[in-house]
Order: C-alpha cells, then sequence, then structure tokens
C-alpha cells in the first residue's frame, strides 16, 4: 500500500475543496460560507506529539504555558524526559499521569522518518500502541504532521456537531457513524474535516449572535 496523497500546500487543499464541492452539494454550501480554507500543516517527530499529550483536557493557554516552560527547560525532546525526575516534570506544570504518558513517548524509540513513508493506517496504529496517544491524536498527527490528504477524525466532537448541523442530522453522529459517513469523501477526507471544522465556526458563531 502507498501513503497516498500528500498535502503540501494550499493549492492541494484547494484542489480537494472542489472534489469535494463537485461531490457534495452539502459540502459545497458549507464552503461557500467559510471562504478559503486553512492548510494547517506543522512539522513532524517527538515534540509534536509530546505537545498534543501536554494539551490533552488543559486550555489552550494553560497547554502554551506548560510548554513553553518545557522547551526552556529542555524537556521537549527524549533526552531531556529520560534525564528528568519527577520533581523537573511537576515544576513546568505536568500532571503524574502526563509524566507517565510523557515517559512512555520517550521510550517509545518511533522512527519518525520512517512513519513519512508507510500507509496512514500503519501510522495510526504504530502510535496508539503508545500509553497516552489515542485514535484522535495519531490522526490528528497524520493529517497535520504528515500531511495525508485522505485521513478523518471521527471522534472529533466539532466535526461530529459541524456534520449534524450541516446535514440536518437527529443526533450528533458518533465515531463509527461519522467514519463510515466519510467514506464518501474519500481520497480528501482530511480536506473534508478541515471544512467540517471551519463550518463549525460559522455556525457557532451565528447560533452565539443569534442566542
Amino acid at each position: 500500500m502507498s501513503v497516498g496523497r500528500i498535502i503540501v500546500g494550499d493549492d492541494c487543499v484547494r484542489e480537494g475543496a472542489v472534489w469535494l464541492a463537485e461531490c457534495d452539494e452539502r459540502l459545497a454550501a458549507a464552503l461557500d460560507e467559510t471562504g478559503p480554507l486553512p492548510l494547517r500543516l506543522r512539522p513532524d517527530g517527538f515534540a509534536q506529539l509530546l505537545s498534543a499529550i501536554v494539551s490533552q483536557q488543559v486550555s489552550v493557554a494553560s497547554a502554551s504555558a506548560i510548554w513553553a516552560r518545557m522547551e526552556e527547560a529542555g524537556l521537549a525532546d527524549p533526552a531531556g524526559i529520560h534525564a528528568a525526575d519527577d520533581d523537573a516534570l511537576r515544576a513546568v506544570g505536568l500532571s503524574r499521569q502526563k509524566m507517565r504518558y510523557a515517559r512512555a513517548l520517550a521510550e517509545a524509540d518511533i522512527d519518525y522518518a520512517a512513519l513519512r513513508t508507510v500507509p496512514s493506517q500503519e501510522v495510526i496504529t504504530a502510535l496508539t500502541q503508545v500509553s497516552g496517544i489515542g485514535a484522535w491524536t495519531a490522526e490528528i498527527y497524520a493529517m497535520f504532521s504528515l500531511g495525508r490528504a485522505d485521513v478523518f477524525a471521527p471522534g472529533d466532537l466539532a466535526l461530529q456537531e459541524a456534520a449534524r448541523i450541516l446535514y440536518d442530522l437527529p443526533d450528533r453522529p458518533k465515531d463509527r457513524a461519522l467514519r463510515e459517513m466519510a467514506e464518501a469523501w474519500s481520497p480528501w477526507r482530511s480536506v473534508a474535516a478541515r471544512i467540517l471544522w471551519a463550518y463549525y465556526r460559522v455556525a457557532t458563531s451565528k447560533k452565539g449572535i443569534s442566542d
């Protein structure tokens, strides 16, 4: 199996958006409201995954503050985590659970360069073997750190709610149902996710105004 299409720039996102709009009138309508979609690409590697772990279940502001302290303390790479004791990790703001996750990631010895060349499902399978990395984190990594064009994150609550609003569903679709919906958006599922995230922001903004 190949890695499939890789998103490398805004032109790729636009191509995917055009394809999706031609295939799905609801997505076309969403794009009319959202305008151009963000690229959202980011680096790959250990620090990106560790930052994702740090961000779990805390506000964006808190996560940014903790991560800044970790970088300043030299705790953004495996060697730094290996060398740090509990007191050092606690001092930068990590909970006991996140200390355990950070150490598990450092000990996993992932070949990040190799992940760039394997199919997306293999990436997700490899990453979710590490304590503290669930399917959502692995899928987001594949989408935005590896640029995979055909990955979706059906467990994401914003995607679920956007799909409910856009498709006039009676209830928010659960993980399995949204995964099945997303099959129709292949080979551009990660662009469909960008559309739904952008549409979620538009829809919730309107709701706030009407309230």
